[in-house]
């Protein structure tokens, strides 16, 4: 039978019981108000806390179903998005952060370049239509800007902005993509671009709100952290 889910939204999730109930309220109700069909994969990235508990206490319904998917250990950001996006069965296929950065209304334009004949859309911070309620203190921006101008060279593409955590696919992109990624570590965004680019598929951006969320679960706040940024970075081609 054909498959008539319209949309899969992949949540990667680390200890967050805390905050991934708002996360949920706000992207079940504006489903809800859709006429297409849904689902929502929260993957729990060996997860220590209840954030298990928290999302089965929510009732899937004919119009959106709610699933929880687990593995132990913790492996990565990247490795839980993988693990979702290939098991997303949508006809658009995306990634959101359990922090609720993005709020999910922004799916609409997204959604809007797919149909236009787009692979993939990706939200930027950095396009001049869109607004960063809450901005990271001085030096991460600062440490941002030097990342993407090292990445965009190495790789040899020009998109400002490749980290914000909110990305929608078609279902061939997706399963193509995702299927190739090797790296488990937060640099996963840039190795699926490039891997994007060299497989021939079109991927557009679009301005968003976002709010940086205090309590990050992934910090880069010594050295060492931050040289592993790069090392991951320069691993791309040579994986591939």
């Amino acid at each position: 039978m054909e498959n008539d889910i319209y949309l899969s939204i992949i949540i990667p999730a680390y200890n967050e019981e805390d905050r991934i109930v708002m996360t949920l309220d706000q992207t079940a109700a504006y489903l809800a108000r859709q006429a297409y069909r849904s689902e929502i994969l929260v993957v729990s990235d060996g997860s220590s806390d209840d954030t298990g508990r928290v999302v089965n206490g929510y009732t899937s319904n004919e119009k959106t179903a709610i699933r929880f998917l687990e593995y132990f250990p913790n492996r990565g950001k990247g490795y839980a998005v993988r693990y979702g996006m290939c098991r997303g069965s949508g006809k658009y296929i995306m990634f959101m952060d359990a922090d609720y950065s993005v709020p999910i209304e922004a799916v609409e334009p997204a959604l809007d370049q797919l149909a236009g004949g787009f692979d993939a859309a990706i939200a930027s911070r950095a396009l001049p239509e869109s607004n960063v309620v809450y901005h990271q203190n001085f030096f991460r921006e600062l440490s941002a800007k030097l990342y993407t101008f090292i990445q965009n060279t190495y790789l040899g593409f020009n998109y400002p902005d490749t980290q914000c955590g909110f990305k929608i696919f078609t279902r061939g992109a997706a399963h193509d993509l995702f299927a190739q990624q090797r790296l488990d570590s937060v640099i996963f965004d840039p190795e699926i671009l490039w891997l994007a680019k060299r497989g021939g598929y079109r991927v557009a951006q679009f301005p968003v709100d976002w709010t940086h969320m205090e309590d990050s679960r992934i910090q880069y706040d010594n050295l060492r952290k931050s040289l592993f940024v790069f090392q991951e970075l320069f691993r791309i081609k040579s994986l591939h």
